[in-house]
């Protein structure tokens, strides 16, 4: 579906040359919500506005649907984008339109008939959850709906492939939550290929199948949500998983458990996928003579199953303490000392 193969974009500076995306290798298959995730700075908002022709690389090939986009201009160049929708972190909605007005933008650029308009506008209010308030304009709306009429604006032309530029970092929580579960609905209704860029881990986590990790240009890391959760290899992407595991765990709670257990193990127990439903705890208090406290924890579900962490005490003799911890790394669940 998506084939980004050796992409490098070079921009001029006073002091030199700067690869804002500098060796990328990416293929994404049809139907597949994938996430670049990094810092600002990493890139990624380069590299997502290639996959439209926004950009245009310095060297590589962009291919979305069989179109090299990275070659192709003028009238073929727009012809491949109605093919892609795009909706951005600030909705980008046309002020003096309604809402109708605004979703029917695109098929009025495409010729389409007035009638077809109306009606391709209205079934897709109902499919973004604003049946009604089409006649609204956009500052009558809070920052959810403007994000689901820029959604439901990008679906006009029944694009193949939906591009989310930061499209949830206006909105508060509750609101962001809204909106990709809104993603997830559209992914698996018509079946879209969505690619999405972000700084937030809990983004990745929520919606992705698969992610890729870019720190300076790079894609430093990419693979399964859950693999990268399991087993994150480079610093950028444990950090970024780091903002997820812990949740509210910040230094200092840490230290605080660690001081208020001088003795035992302090240990940080995190499930991935099949083993978030085993009974651990309950085994281990079985089968060893130790003292189990639960600290705190907290499980979340990801696309391709539960993502969890809990900090647990234990305390008894050191070997039998050692074997718990080993028979905990037999059961496939990533044991962390945070002290012991």
């Amino acid at each position: 579906m998506i084939s980004i193969s050796d992409v490098k974009k070079i921009y001029q500076s006073k002091n030199g040359p700067i690869a804002a995306v500098d060796g990328v290798n990416i293929d994404i298959a049809e139907g597949e919500i994938f996430g670049v995730i990094g810092y600002s700075g990493a890139g990624k908002s380069t590299l997502i506005r290639m996959l439209n022709g926004l950009e245009v690389p310095n060297q590589g090939i962009v291919d979305v649907n069989g179109q090299i986009v990275s070659k192709v201009k003028g009238k073929k160049l727009r012809e491949a984008r109605q093919s892609i929708g795009m909706i951005f972190q600030h909705f980008n909605l046309l002020w003096s339109r309604t809402v109708l007005q605004n979703i029917m933008f695109p098929l009025e650029i495409a010729g389409v008939p007035k009638k077809e308009r109306i009606q391709r506008a209205n079934e897709l209010l109902v499919l973004v959850g604003l049946e009604g308030r089409g006649d609204a304009y956009p500052s009558q709306l809070s920052g959810g709906q403007k994000q689901r009429v820029g959604i439901a604006r990008s679906l006009a032309n029944n694009p193949n492939v939906l591009l989310c530029d930061e499209a949830t970092s206006a909105l508060d929580p509750q609101t962001t939550d809204s909106i990709l579960d809104l993603l997830v609905d559209i992914n698996q209704r018509l079946g879209l290929t969505i690619v999405l860029i972000t700084h937030e881990m809990h983004v990745i986590k929520k919606i992705c199948h698969r992610v890729a990790v870019m720190e300076k240009g790079k894609v430093v890391e990419i693979g399964d949500v859950l693999e990268v959760f399991r087993n994150p290899q480079e610093q950028v992407t444990k950090r970024f998983v780091k903002e997820v595991s812990q949740g509210e765990e910040t230094g200092e709670t840490i230290q605080h458990l660690l001081e208020q257990y001088p003795n035992g193990k302090v240990i940080k127990f995190t499930f991935v996928g099949d083993s978030t439903e085993q009974p651990l705890i309950t085994s281990l208090i079985r089968k060893f003579d130790l003292e189990v406290n639960i600290l705190q924890g907290q499980i979340s579900q990801t696309q391709k199953g539960a993502y969890g962490t809990l900090s647990v005490h234990l305390d008894g003799e050191e070997q039998t303490v050692n074997k718990a911890v080993q028979f905990a790394e037999e059961q496939l669940v990533k044991v962390e000392v945070l002290r012991g």
